[in-house]
């Protein structure tokens, strides 16, 4: 039997601690499950596609997105929920849904509150809009990544023409359940109906609505030019999308992590912002085809006006106010 020297046991003892402590630490990793309603031949769908390579190319596979279209994960509302409560999902939702947690951030969503894409990009460097970020973060547990995407115009997409307020009397149109949508819709002359997005569809073909208000990528890929004639340009809302995860997940990516995850957001949603806007001109060519008619002579005088109502009747007109001063829109 060998005997080992006693003397050697306090070097081998170094040695051995010396091994564990140069060994490299195993790198955490993390997954982010990313939940989206639209459909896979959406722009908005390769948008996140492409975000979701960039972010796992930056962390060199630290982070990892999964994509889901179609509301594979669940309905927004639940989505957001399971956020909060800490769940690695995220979703792309909208100012209206955040507002039913902190009220006034609403106003992104209000009619022809901002018009262009450099305006989307002045409302990230807005203090008031910082500031309710920074309550969804702290009190709700909802962390905005960002908003620079932008999905388009929305527009009246009915069965008759409608060129003014007044010919959206009586026209049951079909928009989210948040309020800021709901009173914008009945400001704008209409009558409100809150449906999901994928009951739209056979809800016109059982004509339980008259129409929808939606951006122009939504007619075409999900063919609702099928059960819709015209095509009624009143720009009312520029369709800002949130891109939010919870925060206790945020909070637990290394900072490196959340910085990539933030950045590779604004640089993929302003790049499919503006492939979207963009190809406008060629959706608008391909409805026209499909027997769809465009109505562009829309007084769009009378329809801001008559949506300052929303603002007014949610009593949102101070804060929608204070973002577009500070902007430079008022």
């Amino acid at each position: 039997m060998i005997k080992l020297r006693t003397s050697l046991i306090p070097l081998c003892a170094a040695i051995g601690l010396g091994t564990l402590l140069a060994a490299p630490a195993v790198a955490q990793q993390f997954t982010l499950r990313f939940n989206h309603v639209l459909g896979p031949r959406e722009p908005f769908h390769q948008g996140f596609l492409d975000w979701a390579k960039a972010v796992e190319a930056r962390t060199k596979g630290g982070l990892k997105m999964q994509v889901f279209h179609s509301a594979q994960l669940g309905v927004e509302e639940d989505i957001i929920e399971q956020m909060r409560q800490g769940a690695n999902i995220g979703q792309n939702t909208d100012a209206a849904r955040l507002g039913i947690y902190v009220k006034p951030i609403a106003v992104v969503n209000g009619p022809y509150f901002v018009e262009t894409l450099d305006e989307v990009i002045k409302l990230g460097s807005a203090p008031t809009l910082q500031k309710w970020e920074k309550e969804l973060a702290d009190q709700h547990g909802l962390k905005v990544v960002c908003f620079d995407w932008v999905q388009g115009y929305r527009n009246f997409f009915t069965n008759v023409p409608v060129r003014k307020p007044a010919d959206l009397n009586g026209q049951r149109i079909r928009t989210p359940p948040a309020p800021i949508w709901q009173e914008s819709i009945r400001a704008l002359g209409a009558s409100p109906v809150a449906m999901a997005f994928g009951e739209m569809y056979p809800a016109l073909q059982q004509k339980a609505i008259d129409g929808v208000e939606l951006v122009y990528s939504n007619i075409a890929a999900g063919r609702f030019y099928e059960v819709l004639k015209y095509a009624d340009e009143t720009r009312h809302i520029m369709l800002v999308n949130f891109q939010v995860v919870g925060s206790k997940f945020f909070d637990s990516l290394p900072p490196d992590f959340q910085t990539a995850l933030v950045e590779e957001c604004q640089t993929a949603g302003r790049a499919t912002s503006q492939k979207i806007l963009a190809a406008e001109a060629e959706q608008k060519a391909f409805l026209k085809q499909k027997g769809m008619t465009l109505v562009e002579d829309v007084d769009i005088a009378a329809f801001r006006a008559a949506g300052e109502k929303a603002y007014q009747v949610l009593g949102l007109t101070e804060a929608k106010d204070a973002v577009l001063k500070e902007i430079g829109k008022k």
